[in-house]
């Protein structure tokens, strides 16, 4: 039996954990899969490294509807792949060197364990692992609908389809959320037909419904989008696959020459014996925490256990993950001083063309939870702006709500060029609790950026002015 200071199951954003702080004591990092997790390996990164080409090559497109012409002639697919695997690869590589090689009191273990109690581990091949604290950040896995064929090559997840041997000529998507939309920007930019087939009526159905029915219908025009459609089942057939989709009492049905399930994720934290120890979980599988990020058992902290990233948290973000390391970081070292996870305002983006950020509340959600006539809603349109008529831009939209007595922010919603950039500081303004109108009218704006969107969004609002400033 091998006994350490600190146990951390997973090398994503758990590898963070191992500080300065713990130089002097026994730190053990368990994980049986590609050291550095699903962000760094088959997350992130690598898909933001494919759709920053893709954007690229879309651009010949928009190109063409403002006078300039430009052309696309195809995509170099092996070599965009391996100049990101070439770095990511690298990376992963070194990190795990380093946990195993040139650390003296970091014990790396490359296999499966499980739990034994709470503070007591055993590996697939039969060794015993005790720790004085142990956190789980085990991340999650993509998976798979219950359908025949399934399994057939061919038929890929986002954990393998960025590794082809080439650009596919036909790909039918399954799903309808940020996985699948994001793929399906990239593939169709780079080249391939892709048809995107999502069980429900429109893509992306976890935005606030106006970017929902935007996002679904930019889509369409960009790709083959198919709704309302059930997989039946997969069949091969020559040298491609034979799709075949319930809609109704009519029946779906598609040839491609490769498929990528993206039709969720789920944590990995079945595997690890948790469920018999009583520890509190979701439905999902997700181990339930505290705001100190402890792990609970009937509701009550579970001593020197600890849950971050995918394994315990709904969003699945790395961000998320990247914050609730640092909380659990300060609570390890620092127990008497624990510090809380502040969840407000937890953003997120879709890298998708177009592309979707949201934070905080949709307006049905806000209406919900604050009553009908306490919210107000605005949709400003990008090309309402002088730098959205530069791009001649005629989908992008802002949309906020907010609660009209406060005039605090509730909610922002963008779809468009950048929309991640553009949603930052109204983020800021969530957390720090600035109101709509000081925002709007208490500093400059520069024009024209395409920030003014935002800007004009504010004012769309129609909170008064506060304070001596009417303007």
């Amino acid at each position: 039996m091998a006994h350490y200071d600190l146990a951390i199951i997973g090398s994503g954003s758990g590898n963070s954990l191992i500080t300065e702080f713990w130089d002097d004591k026994k730190v053990a990092i368990i994980d049986s899969g590609v050291f550095g997790g699903t962000c760094l390996n088959v997350g992130c990164i690598p898909t933001k490294m494919f759709v920053y080409p893709a954007q690229l090559a879309q651009s010949a497109a928009e190109a063409k509807r403002l006078g300039v012409d430009l052309d696309f002639s195809g995509a170099n697919w092996p070599e965009i792949r391996d100049r990101i695997f070439g770095r990511i690869d690298a990376i992963s590589e070194a990190g795990k060197n380093y946990r195993a090689h040139e650390l003296e009191n970091v014990t790396l273990y490359t296999e499966h364990v499980s739990f034994v109690s709470p503070n007591e581990l055993r590996t697939a091949s039969g060794q015993s692992i005790t720790a004085e604290r142990i956190v789980v950040a085990t991340g999650s896995r993509a998976t798979l609908p219950d359908a025949p064929g399934i399994d057939l090559p061919g038929v890929h997840t986002s954990d393998s389809i960025m590794r082809l041997d080439a650009l596919p000529k036909s790909l039918v998507i399954l799903g309808g959320g940020y996985i699948a939309s994001e793929f399906a920007a990239v593939f169709s930019a780079l080249g391939s037909e892709v048809i995107q087939v999502n069980r429900s009526g429109a893509l992306m159905r976890k935005q606030d419904a106006d970017i929902t029915a935007a996002f679904t219908q930019a889509a369409a025009k960009r790709w083959g989008v198919e709704l309302n459609a059930n997989l039946r089942g997969i069949t091969k057939q020559g040298d491609g696959l034979h799709l075949e989709f319930a809609r109704g009492s009519e029946s779906l049905v598609l040839e491609a020459d490769t498929v990528l399930v993206a039709t969720g994720r789920r944590p990995n934290t079945d595997a690890l014996g948790v469920s018999g120890l009583g520890f509190d979980m979701r439905e999902d599988g997700s181990l339930i925490v505290d705001e100190y990020q402890r792990i609970l058992a009937s509701g009550t902290p579970v001593p020197g256990l600890f849950g971050m990233g995918d394994a315990a948290n709904t969003e699945q973000l790395k961000h998320v993950a990247n914050r609730e390391a640092r909380v659990v970081s300060h609570n390890l070292e620092n127990p008497l001083a624990m510090r809380p996870m502040d969840r407000r305002a937890v953003p997120a983006a879709v890298f998708s063309i177009p592309q979707i950020a949201c934070v905080g509340l949709s307006e049905e959600q806000a209406r919900a939870e604050h009553g009908e006539d306490a919210v107000l809603s605005v949709i400003q349109d990008f090309g309402s702006t002088a730098y959205g008529w530069a791009m001649e831009d005629g989908e992008g939209i802002v949309k906020l709500v907010a609660h009209k007595e406060s005039g605090l922010l509730l909610g922002a919603h963008i779809m468009g060029h950048e929309a991640a950039l553009l949603i930052q500081p109204l983020i800021q303004a969530m957390v720090t609790g600035l109101d709509v109108s000081t925002m709007a009218r208490e500093q400059f704006w520069i024009h024209p950026a395409l920030s003014e969107v935002v800007e004009n969004a504010l004012l769309g609002l129609g909170v008064p002015a506060r304070g001596d400033d009417p303007l």
